[in-house]
């Protein structure tokens, strides 16, 4: 019996898709990975494809006419056409738990360079010169006895409250699906609306997905209503923020520092974004660890293992009704 064809495409440890060479005829490229003109003249011949590095929209969904399922190397799937794939029958699949601890240690250690702002200490110790830290203007902010607001609680979100607890912040967060109360207790967590979370948070950790209702979400009306000592955190998407409101706030002093793993306009940032002081960047590297690349790449995988070999869907996002 012929195995079932995988296309891997993106930049992946090959120790992540281990199984699934075992299981499958898998083609993948360790070096540079698969243009996309490669994998649209070719995914017609495969069965299943773990995508990371392109557009899974109609013109690639259209080309993969044997197609059974897009297993998404992330949390995200907002670069896929979810409905699209349904249509066409075609589960669409993330790697939720891959991310979970990975992006939330990220989230505090920008957090953590952020408040204690050392963007500004690298720099200045860097080009040779000192300062006295005992002067106010170049303190930064203790989280102990702070409040922490988080947008998005699910499981990233949840992770990072864990991890705030530890440095004695308290946790409240807003999200349109409030936890079941027993789980908030659990958590040590208090659900507030979204007015309360911008004006109440010193510290605001965005985890939220990219929808229609949250791209744009912090704009100016936000910034203006956040406390003028309190910090903004975004490793979620960069979609959420309005970037040019968010320059103008950091710029007017409007809000204390931010601390960006991800930009509405990524890759390409901003040179006035670029240049500022109360600013800490990363680029996208939230689960930039080899153990959560591997971790990631082996629960996609195992997400096409599932369907082909089983024909059972696991972490599916997009509701395809034969498998449910």
């Amino acid at each position: 019996m012929s195995k079932s064809k995988v296309l891997v495409t993106g930049i992946i440890p090959v120790q992540g898709i281990k199984r699934l060479q075992e299981v499958c005829d898998v083609t993948y490229s360790s070096g540079e990975p698969f243009t996309r003109e490669y994998v649209l003249e070719h995914l017609s011949e495969y069965d299943g494809i773990l995508l990371m590095g392109l557009k899974g929209d109609k013109e690639l969904i259209d080309a993969g006419k044997n197609l059974k399922i897009i297993a998404v190397n992330a949390v995200g799937f907002d670069a896929v056409d979810i409905d699209y794939a349904r249509e066409k029958g075609i589960v669409v699949a993330n790697a939720p738990q891959g991310v979970r601890v990975p992006t939330a240690e990220m989230t505090i250690a920008l957090m953590l360079a952020t408040v204690r702002r050392l963007h500004l200490y690298d720099k200045i110790v860097r080009s040779g010169k000192w300062v006295d830290v005992s002067e106010q203007k170049y303190m930064g902010m203790s989280l102990q006895g702070k409040t922490l607001g988080i947008f998005g609680m699910g499981r990233i979100g949840s992770q990072v409250g864990e991890f705030a607890h530890v440095l004695g912040m308290k946790v409240i967060y807003n999200d349109p699906h409030r936890l079941d109360t027993n789980l908030e207790k659990k958590l040590n967590v208090s659900y507030v609306d979204f007015d309360t979370l911008i004006s109440n948070s010193d510290v605001i950790i965005l985890h939220a997905p990219s929808l229609p209702s949250t791209e744009g979400k912090f704009d100016k009306t936000v910034f203006d209503a956040m406390k003028p000592t309190a910090y903004l955190i975004n490793a979620a998407r960069g979609v959420l923020v309005k970037q040019d409101d968010l320059i103008n706030a950091l710029e007017n002093n409007s809000i204390a520092g931010a601390g960006l793993d991800v930009f509405e306009t990524e890759p390409n940032i901003p040179e006035n974004l670029r240049s500022l002081d109360n600013v800490v960047m990363s680029p996208h590297a939230g689960t930039g660890t080899l153990e959560a690349r591997i971790n990631i790449a082996e629960e996609a995988s195992n997400n096409i293992i599932s369907l082909l070999l089983d024909n059972k869907a696991i972490n599916m996002v997009n509701k395809v009704e034969k498998y449910m």
